[in-house]
């Protein structure tokens, strides 16, 4: 009999609840959704991005990826306690002033979640247009990776991103 593996598992959980928070709940907008297979390095990745169902100017993107080393590790049954999935969110957001909008993104980011965050801001313009606001792509990365255990926690994690993105709305 087949055993999905932990990744395959905490993806259908991700897609339920995310799908509940668009289809029942109605609080959000799903926009796009990849579950990727990289065959040159044998890893997966699931992304869903989202916005606010009320404000889509921000939008937030769950990332799951699982390494050859973790999928084959559950598969073999090598007796490494380090197995699992890698998670981060990616949340974009267009900015005026990145002096003090930064500053303010990342301790309203840190406020929210928990230390064990490794916390990027990259922002980029257009070339050639007058320069009015940048965009600004908000990496948060958790430096645990995640299994099975975790799923009971996934409607506390998502109600954390959602209350992300209303912050970020509010800088």
């Amino acid at each position: 009999m087949y055993d999905p593996t932990i990744f395959e598992n905490l993806k259908v959980a991700f897609e339920n609840h995310v799908y509940d928070l668009d289809n029942i709940e109605r609080k959000i907008d799903i926009k796009n959704r990849v579950d990727q297979m990289d065959l040159s390095i044998i890893a997966r990745t699931f992304r869903i991005e989202f916005t606010l169902a009320d404000q889509s100017d921000i939008t937030a993107e769950i990332i799951l990826d699982a390494s050859l080393e973790d999928l084959a590790g559950e598969i073999l049954e090598v007796g490494n306690n380090n197995i699992g999935c890698t998670l981060a969110l990616k949340f974009i957001k267009n900015i005026q002033n990145p002096d003090l909008q930064c500053e303010e993104i990342e301790q309203a980011i840190k406020n929210i979640w928990e230390d064990d965050i490794e916390l990027t801001q990259i922002l980029s313009f257009i070339f050639g247009i007058e320069l009015s606001s940048y965009t600004n792509s908000i990496e948060v990365k958790f430096t645990k990776k995640i299994n099975e255990e975790q799923i009971s926690d996934l409607e506390m994690f998502l109600e954390h991103v959602l209350e992300t993105l209303d912050t970020l709305n509010k800088i």
